[in-house]
């Protein structure tokens, strides 16, 4: 016997010796029972999955029971599929598909649901039918988290980001483009009237060009027209010339619908935007911005909304969804909306320089407002740069008795005239003008300002100098100081939070209202989701 062959004996015979004392246990997938008694005990006692359980369970829903018919099969129950579409976004899960598949797989779920199993036409059936009322869903919790604790719906630290619609962003229609094209139209149907040979046509053309048509006059002017021909085909013309001219009429009538349609268009368009310089044709509400990610770092606008928030120890207390891109004129309507949810206005506001305007400052001190919300040139004011400068207004002494400003060189600037401008949102701001005399020789001219000919004018708002006065004073106090130095780590780590670790960077949906349901099931989520950490943490 070779020596090889008895090596492959000895280790054959060790392995059925070891193989004869292994021992596994059985291995039946099939059995009847696979789960335990207990769905959840394997799910921790900690785990945020019982939280979202409890805060659900402790809702009142009886503003969502009222949106089903007490007739036909019996739905599924709101409270568990509250639940679930919350702890789905909690878990980053946003597909109706996926919430279904994960009731399916997940022990989570499966206990949450109750072994409920709805599918993802019904889970987006329920999103839609309480999209009205998820709002006040998210204004409960709030109100659950200033009970226990967490905040105190004193202040809000606001800001405001960018998030990109659902549209395509080559389905944009601009303001500009419509009126124009619009003019032209209106051209095109006055040109049409007049060659239509027809009495009842010529008596509704608008002899005054400034006169614009609508589509109800064109439908009036089109129904006539059709009448006119339709007896004309009656009476069988005997000529050629009967017949091309009829041939004509049609063909004239036939296009006069075409270019009604489109003024109809056109004018749904406009009415769409409103104040707006741009619209998606998929997403009518959504307006086209610059949005922060921009891949190709060409500034390519995109359609989107402008999702504004408000935070207090990192919790979202209040949203609101804006068409327009700046933050400046968001300040009043989300401030009030604050007081719709709780019934007053926050005590205390905390916003960056996009927010400092004379409009908004004079908002918050009639509603008992603290305004800790910095304007343009606040950082720069306290440099030394900056109040050595004679060209700065706010570097000018300004005798209030006599209203008039010094000048670098101790001339006095008279006031000359007062203008009044009106911002995007009606308010309107008084600006004071003012004027040197005698300019000419100066050795302070060339440094003073930048005209070569005539004397030096400046514009200001005491209105808005009072108000940043104020608001200096309010951040450089201890509090102040405290609250600039928490302002950057509370709407700016919920914005990091939501859009990296959550992915939530895109909207869904179309349409405003189905847009702000999605949020508000998703700061729903994230609440809860904070709540849990806190509690985990101080455990």
């Amino acid at each position: 016997m070779s020596k090889s062959f008895s090596n492959f004996v000895t280790i054959n015979l060790l392995n059925k010796n070891m193989s004869a004392k292994l021992h596994f246990r059985e291995h039946i997938n099939n059995q009847l029972v696979l789960f335990p008694e207990r769905i959840d005990k394997d799910i921790a006692p900690d785990d945020p999955v019982r939280l979202v359980n409890a805060v659900v369970d402790s809702l009142d829903m009886e503003r969502i029971y009222s949106l089903y018919y007490d007739r036909g099969a019996s739905p599924y129950h709101p409270r568990m599929m509250l639940k679930v579409i919350i702890y789905s976004y909690m878990n980053n899960i946003y597909s109706c598909r996926k919430m279904e598949n994960a009731l399916k797989r997940d022990v989570h779920f499966i206990w949450l649901a109750g072994y409920d199993q709805p599918d993802h036409k019904t889970i987006n059936n329920f999103r839609n039918r309480v999209k009205d009322e998820i709002d006040n869903v998210f204004t409960q919790l709030v109100l659950i988290l200033a009970e226990r604790g967490f905040i105190t719906l004193e202040v809000e630290y606001i800001d405001g980001t960018k998030i990109e619609s659902k549209a395509n962003k080559y389905t944009f229609v601009w303001k500009k483009t419509v009126v124009k094209n619009r003019a032209k139209l209106q051209q095109k149907i006055r040109a049409l009237l007049s060659q239509i040979d027809d009495a009842i046509a010529q008596e509704n053309t608008a002899q005054d060009e400034s006169v614009e048509f609508t589509p109800a006059q064109l439908t009036e002017i089109c129904e006539e027209l059709r009448g006119s021909i339709e007896r004309a085909s009656a009476e069988s013309a005997k000529d050629k010339e009967d017949k091309a001219r009829l041939r004509e009429l049609k063909r004239q009538a036939k296009e006069l619908e075409k270019q009604r349609d489109k003024l109809d268009e056109y004018d749904s368009r406009l009415g769409q935007m409103g104040e707006r310089n741009s619209m998606s044709k998929t997403d009518p509400d959504a307006t086209f911005m610059r949005m922060k990610e921009d891949a190709m770092n060409n500034g390519q606008t995109k359609p989107g909304y402008n999702l504004q928030i408000a935070t207090e120890n990192q919790f979202l207390v209040d949203f609101g969804l804006f068409p327009n891109p700046s933050d400046t004129l968001t300040m009043p309507l989300f401030l009030t909306s604050f007081q719709r949810r709780y019934g007053r206005f926050p005590y205390e506001g905390v916003a960056d320089s996009g927010y400092g305007s004379e409009e908004n400052y004079r908002f918050m001190e009639e509603n008992g407002i603290q305004a800790y919300v910095k304007y343009n040139y606040f950082h720069m004011e306290q440099k030394r740069s900056f109040k050595q400068d004679p060209r700065r207004v706010e570097n000018l002494h300004y005798n209030a008795e006599g209203d008039y400003f010094v000048c670098p060189m101790g001339q006095h600037m008279r006031r000359v005239g007062t203008r009044h401008d009106k911002t995007e949102s009606g308010y309107v701001i008084e600006q004071a003008a003012y004027r040197a005399q005698h300019c000419q020789g100066c050795p302070m001219k060339a440094k003073c300002y930048k005209k070569k000919r005539g004397n030096r004018e400046i514009e200001v708002s005491h209105r808005l100098i009072a108000y940043k006065q104020r608001a200096r004073e309010n951040l450089t106090s201890d509090k102040g100081l405290e609250h600039r130095s928490k302002r950057p780590i509370e709407p700016e780590a919920v914005f990091g939070q939501m859009k990296n670790n959550m992915h939530y960077k895109r909207f869904r949906h179309f349409g405003k209202d189905k847009v702000t349901m999605d949020f508000a099931f998703f700061a729903i989520a994230f609440n809860i989701k904070k709540m849990a950490a806190k509690i985990a943490k101080s455990a």
